[in-house]
Parts: C-alpha cells; sequence; structure tokens
C-alpha cells in the first residue's frame, strides 16, 4: 500500500483552484474509480465485474497531467510522457487522463486508448464536443508511428473520450451522452463489419445533483466524489457502502487533498466577493474603507486583511 501521493509529494501550487483542479485528475485517475466509468459507459465493459476491470483490462498506470508548478510561467509538467500528443504541425495536445485497456473476450489483444477530462466550465467559448472530437481524431492520428507504419490501417485502435462535466446546463444534468460514428445505408445495403469504423466515441457525463432524475449509478457516484460540499468522511461512507470502493490510503489522501483544497477555493472566492463590494461602496458612495467594511458587517478580525489586499491593488 503506498504511503505517499505523487499530488500529495509534489503539490506546490499557489492557486487552490488550480490545485483542486489536479486533485480531481487524480482521484478520477483511480482504477476504482475508472473501472466503474467503464462499465456503465462502455459497451465493450457493460458485462465486466468492475473488480476484472480494474485488475485485468486497464493496462499499467493511468498517466495525468499535472497543473503548472508556476501558474504564471504558463507551462504544463506531465506525470507520463503519453499524456502529451505531439506534432509539428498541429502543435501539442494534452490530456487529463490517458491509459490503455484490453478489450475482454476478443480474439486478439485489441487496445483501447481512454482519455477522459474533467470539464468544470460546459461553455468554454465553444461545444465540447467539438473539442472531444478533434481530441479523438488526434489520438488516432498520432497512432501512426507507434500503432502501425505504412499502409496498415487495420492496426488503428479504438479510442474514447470520456467528458466529466461538473457543472452542465440545467436541462443536461444527470445525463450521459454517446457519440459515435454508425453505418447508414443511402442506397441498397452494403454491410461492413462495425469493427472497421466504430473507431471513436465521444461520451458527455454530465453531474447534477440529488434534487434532479436520473441520480443513480455512476453520476451519483461521480456527484459525491468531486462535490465540494460533501465532507471527507461522507464521500468516503458512500463510496464504501453504496459502490463497494474500497478506500486505499493512497486515495484517502487524495480525497483529503480535493476537500482541503475546495474549501480554499471557496474562502477565495467569498474575499473576493467581499472585497469588490468595499471598492464599490468606496467609489459609488465615497465611503472609507473603514466605513465600507462596517456596512457590510465584516467581522473585526479580518478587516485588517481586506485592507492589506486593496493597498497591494
Amino acid at each position: 500500500m503506498e504511503l505517499k501521493t505523487t499530488i500529495a509529494q509534489g503539490l506546490h501550487v499557489t492557486d487552490d483552484s488550480a490545485g483542486y483542479d489536479a486533485a480531481c485528475k487524480r482521484v478520477l485517475s483511480e482504477k476504482a474509480i475508472l473501472a466503474r466509468i467503464m462499465k456503465s459507459c462502455l459497451e465493450e465493459y457493460k458485462d465486466c465485474d468492475v473488480n476484472d476491470i480494474a485488475e485485468k483490462y486497464i493496462e499499467g498506470q493511468p498517466q495525468v497531467s499535472a497543473v503548472p508548478v508556476l501558474p504564471d510561467e504558463g507551462g504544463t509538467v506531465i506525470s507520463g510522457m503519453d499524456t502529451e500528443d505531439k506534432s509539428v504541425r498541429e502543435g501539442t495536445v494534452t490530456y487529463d487522463i490517458r491509459f490503455r485497456a484490453i478489450v475482454p473476450d476478443s480474439e486478439e489483444q485489441i487496445a483501447l486508448i481512454i482519455n477522459v477530462e474533467a470539464q468544470n466550465d460546459f461553455y468554454p467559448g465553444y461545444p465540447l464536443i467539438k473539442r472531444g472530437i478533434y481530441y479523438c481524431c488526434r489520438m488516432i492520428s498520432s497512432q501512426y508511428g507507434r500503432e502501425f507504419t505504412g499502409s496498415h490501417y487495420e492496426k488503428i485502435k479504438k479510442v474514447y473520450s470520456i467528458w466529466i462535466c461538473m457543472k452542465p446546463p440545467q436541462y443536461r444534468e444527470n445525463t450521459i451522452t454517446r457519440y459515435r460514428l454508425v453505418e447508414e445505408y443511402l442506397v441498397g445495403e452494403g454491410k461492413e463489419p462495425i469493427r472497421n469504423y466504430d473507431l471513436l466515441s465521444i461520451i458527455m457525463l454530465c453531474l447534477g445533483g440529488p434534487d434532479g432524475s436520473n441520480y443513480d449509478g455512476v453520476l451519483r457516484m461521480l456527484d459525491v466524489l468531486l462535490s465540494n460540499e460533501t465532507s471527507e468522511a461522507e464521500k468516503r461512507k458512500i463510496l464504501q457502502d453504496d459502490y463497494d470502493i474500497q478506500m486505499t490510503q493512497t486515495m484517502e489522501r487524495e480525497v483529503s487533498v480535493m476537500c482541503n483544497l475546495s474549501k480554499g477555493v471557496e474562502e477565495k472566492g467569498v474575499a473576493k466577493g467581499i472585497l469588490s463590494s468595499i471598492k464599490n461602496l468606496m467609489e459609488t458612495m465615497g465611503l472609507t474603507i473603514e466605513q465600507a467594511m462596517a456596512a457590510l458587517k465584516v467581522p473585526e478580525g479580518e478587516r485588517q486583511k481586506y485592507m492589506d489586499l486593496l493597498e497591494r491593488q
């Protein structure tokens, strides 16, 4: 049993939100979690036992991209080269979690390349589904020279891009949607073996909450796991009692890091809101900083903090 995690050892990020995103990726990369996502969303594993998926079919250790150690430098530290696709003409794509899996009961050892993205912003300025399609295409094109050479296209491996959307719009809450290539007869019938074209799929898992419908199974598990409001002890109890996920010391530490960082993110958000309100009162009503904080009922013990923050701006 591991005593320390990569994130516990190497997380020196000053931005709590960046650290929280990294912690989420670490937790999602646990094989016990990935196995349940695969069983619920990928038809190749729907009849498999989750323990078999985790122990037999997921190959090696899933590789996780890390956040920049110095966010202002704009670089990205990668744990494992397999999280990058590099192309001179198309640039570099970095995936959150990337690993290979074997399809059970196949005549040959067919590998799946699965990319899991934890997305907090459902509208980042473009349709997420298009990014998912692009990721799948890059994962397929990057197989040239690795999985096949020359004209041996028969060796192309199927790819998945799985998106876990933590804050989707209300109409998408508690839904799982799949996008894939299908055969369509326009004139006559010319059936092709499905393995020759079923090479990419995008899965969108949109989380919601207990107040909505379909709040069950993998959607509930992920919502509990990634929730900012559920305590560490409650997460542990639900995962163990309801999903039979035995929390290793590694996973417990990662969940603890995530919970602690989520508190920091929330506290920073509150502080930012209060600071903005102080400035607005000072500018629109001509109040002094002391008067503005008194009007907002900022506790005496916290007022010096806001005075210091204003001086730095």
